[in-house]
């Protein structure tokens, strides 16, 4: 049988350290972690609502080494982002204000004109 020491001094040896807050949060940014849940609204067995919620906690070096960085391409949240639709935009209307010039130095709008002014 073992032996119990009652004496004033003598603590039981505890478990395992505590983790707090931050041990935790930092665990579940390093690895991830994915809430998901559905919400469904059936009315005599009609399907009238699905709802399907998806979250993915984690650091933004876990998301990207999963293959997630829409935050990247969203110009709303990325100023990269904005710059380079800009840019998109920005070419995209000069090509097409290019095309119309190339078109009128053909001649197909000045015929246009011409019939605009009743000659």
């Amino acid at each position: 049988m073992a032996d119990v020491d009652f004496r004033q001094g003598a603590y039981p040896v505890s478990g395992p350290g505590t983790t707090n807050l931050a041990d935790i949060l930092e665990r579940v940014l390093d690895k991830g972690i994915v809430i998901a849940g559905d919400i469904k609204i059936d009315l005599l067995d009609i399907e009238l609502l699905t709802i399907r919620l998806r979250l993915f906690v984690a650091s933004v070096d876990t998301a990207k080494k999963a293959g997630i960085d829409w935050w990247e391409t969203d110009p709303a949240l990325s100023s990269r982002a904005a710059r380079s639709a800009l840019q998109d935009e920005n070419r995209e209307l000069r090509e097409r204000l290019k095309a119309l010039e190339s078109r009128t130095d053909d001649g197909a709008a000045p015929a246009a004109a011409k019939e605009d002014r009743g000659t």
